[in-house]
C-alpha cells in the first residue's frame, strides 16, 4: 500500500474518535464507566422561601368601640336606597368576605359587570378595588353607598334613617362624643365601617409556618409552597397579603381573554378605565390569596369556578407553564393552608358561627379568640354590585 494512503487512513481514524468525543461531550453523556455527577439537593424549603412572605399581625392596635359601630353599619340595610342591601351582601365575612357569583347583584336586581373580591385582610391591599381607584379603605367604603347600581342610596337620606335610631345615635356619642344626632354625620359612618374592615385579619396555618412552627403544614401542602415558589408564582404574590401589592396585566404570556372567549368588556380593561394609559389595558390588581379557597369564582370577571382551574389558568397565561394534576393538587393543598380564622368580633351575634363572646368585650388588639369562628361560611344572600372590585 503506498505510504501516501497509510497516511490519509491513520488521519481518518483519528479524526472519526475525536468526532465521538465531540458528541459524547455535546449530548451530556457520561463515558462508560465514568460515574455522573449527583444533581444538586434541592435547598431546604425555608432557604428558598427566604424573605417572600410575612405573617399576619396578632397585635392590632384597634379602636373596638368604633370596630362593633361599623360592624353593626356594614350589616345595616338602611345604607342602601331601597333598604335591602348592605355591604355585607355581597362581602360576606362567614364567606371568605367575598360572595358565590360571578358578578354581584345591586339595588332592584341590576347586575354588576364585576366579581366582589374579599373584604378580609383589604387592609393589606396597596389598593382597593380591581381597578386600584381607592387609595384605601375609607375611600373604598364610600364608593358602592352611592353608585347607583349597588346599593343606590343618598347621603341625606341615610343619615335621617340612621339619626331616627336612639341605640344607634347612643353608639355614635359613646364613640365620637357630641349631642343628639348630630353625633352621626357621613364621615363618620365610612371611619367606622373601614376600622370594622381593617379589624378582619386572618391569621392562618401558614402564618404558623412563617412563625417557626413546622409542623403547622403537612407534607403536600410544604411540597405545594416549594412549587409555588419554584413555579414563580410569587413574582406577583408575595409579602403579607400573597398578592394586593402591585397592578399586573392579565395575561403576560398567553392571551387570557382568548382562552377565556366571548367578549371583551368594559371591566376588562381593567386599570385603564382609571389611568386612560394604553400601557394599562388589562391590568388589575393583583388579588390576595388568603381565604382563597372559600372566594370562588375567580378572577376579575368570576369565569373560574374551580381553585384548581384557577391555579392552571394562571400558570400558563401569566407564566407559559403547563402544569400536571400533581403539581395542581399540591399548590391547592398549599393554597387551602392559607384559610384563616376570623376574629371572634367579626360576626353580628347570633350569626352563623359567631363566637360565644360575640358582643362582649372582644379580646385585646382584635386578635381572634380561643374558638373563633374559621374564616368560612353558607352562601350569601343578595349582592352590593358593579364597579365592586
Amino acid at each position: 500500500m503506498p505510504k501516501r494512503w497509510l497516511v490519509a487512513l491513520a488521519l481518518s481514524v483519528a479524526l472519526a474518535g475525536c468526532g465521538d468525543d465531540e458528541e459524547q461531550a455535546s449530548s451530556g453523556e457520561t463515558p462508560a464507566g465514568e460515574t455522573a455527577e449527583p444533581a444538586a439537593p434541592p435547598p431546604p424549603l425555608r432557604e428558598l422561601v427566604g424573605e417572600r412572605f410575612e405573617a399576619l399581625p396578632t397585635d392590632l392596635e384597634l379602636e373596638m368601640p368604633k370596630v362593633l359601630l361599623g360592624r353593626a353599619l356594614y350589616h345595616d340595610t338602611r345604607l342602601s336606597g331601597d333598604e335591602t342591601l348592605s355591604c355585607a351582601t355581597c362581602h360576606v365575612v362567614s364567606a371568605g368576605g367575598a360572595e358565590p357569583r360571578a358578578v354581584a347583584t345591586g339595588i332592584r336586581g341590576q347586575q354588576g359587570p364585576i366579581n366582589s373580591p374579599t373584604v378580609l385582610n383589604s387592609a393589606y391591599n396597596f389598593r382597593q378595588f380591581w381597578d386600584g381607584r381607592a387609595a384605601d379603605l375609607l375611600e373604598q367604603a364610600a364608593g358602592p353607598v352611592t353608585n347607583p347600581i349597588e346599593m343606590g342610596g343618598e347621603w341625606p337620606v341615610i343619615l335621617g334613617r340612621l339619626r331616627g335610631d336612639e341605640e344607634l345615635v347612643a353608639q355614635f356619642r359613646a364613640v365620637y362624643g357630641g349631642e343628639g344626632p348630630d353625633a352621626v354625620t357621613q364621615e363618620r359612618v365610612l371611619e367606622a365601617i373601614a376600622e370594622y374592615e381593617r379589624s378582619l385579619v386572618t391569621p392562618s396555618d401558614f402564618d404558623r409556618w412563617l412563625g417557626g412552627d413546622d409542623s403547622a403544614l403537612d407534607e403536600q401542602e410544604q411540597r405545594g409552597l416549594r412549587l409555588f415558589v419554584d413555579t414563580g408564582c410569587t413574582t406577583c404574590h408575595d409579602g403579607r397579603n400573597l398578592g394586593g401589592g402591585s397592578f399586573q396585566r392579565m395575561g403576560l404570556v398567553h392571551n387570557y381573554f382568548e382562552r377565556r372567549g366571548g367578549e371583551i368588556t368594559e371591566a376588562d380593561r381593567g386599570r385603564f378605565n382609571v389611568t386612560h394609559e394604553d400601557d394599562d389595558m388589562h391590568k388589575f390588581k393583583v388579588p390576595t390569596l388568603r381565604n382563597v379557597e372559600l372566594t370562588a369564582p375567580y378572577f376579575h370577571d368570576g369565569s373560574e369556578r374551580e381553585l384548581s382551574g384557577a391555579v392552571r389558568t394562571m400558570a400558563y397565561v401569566q407564566l407559559g407553564r403547563e402544569l400536571e394534576d400533581a403539581q395542581v393538587n399540591d399548590i391547592v393543598a398549599f393554597l387551602r393552608a392559607l384559610t384563616g380564622t376570623l376574629p371572634a368580633h367579626a360576626l353580628l351575634p347570633g350569626a352563623d358561627g359567631a363566637s360565644p363572646a360575640e358582643g362582649a368585650a372582644p379580646t385585646e388588639g382584635g386578635a381572634p379568640a380561643e374558638g373563633a369562628a374559621p374564616a368560612e361560611g353558607a352562601a350569601p344572600s343578595g349582592g352590593d354590585a358593579t364597579r365592586e372590585g
